[in-house]
């Protein structure tokens, strides 16, 4: 006698319940997206606008024109803007991600990386804008 094949709404239960006790990463609840109003000003690795070393972020990372990077004040850190991650800024096209920190005076501010082109970064100037991460 040929034993009986599971039915295919038990073999489907089954499989969602071990995906789900695994921890699977596509079963997690998405996790909420914050955003928040700051000031945004523009920066470039260029002597003059930062400190003693231009071309690289008070995180260490090495800058490059073409990089989407943006420095945080500090308070943002604190609400989970650090280093690594990846946010979008109303205006600007693409992800940006954390990658420098500003100095302890500024608050609810970011400093966006606009490479060498420095005449890019006036035109952008300072302006409110909304962050999503």
């Amino acid at each position: 006698m040929a034993s009986p094949r599971p039915r295919p709404t038990l073999l489907l239960v089954a499989l969602l319940f071990a995906a789900l006790s695994s921890g699977c990463a596509w079963f997690r609840p998405a996790q909420p997206v914050r955003e928040i109003e700051v000031t945004a000003t523009a920066y470039n690795s260029v002597r003059g606008q930062t400190d003693g070393s231009p071309g690289t972020t008070a995180y260490g990372i090495r800058l490059e024109p073409g990089m989407h990077i943006v420095a945080v004040s500090r308070d943002l850190e604190e609400l989970g803007l650090r280093e690594g991650v990846r946010i979008r800024i109303d205006g600007l096209d693409g992800e940006w991600r954390v990658e420098d920190r500003m100095a302890a005076r500024w608050t609810r501010r970011i400093d966006v990386y606009f490479g060498a082109d420095v005449e890019a970064a006036k035109r952008w100037g300072t302006r409110r804008v909304r962050i999503h991460w």
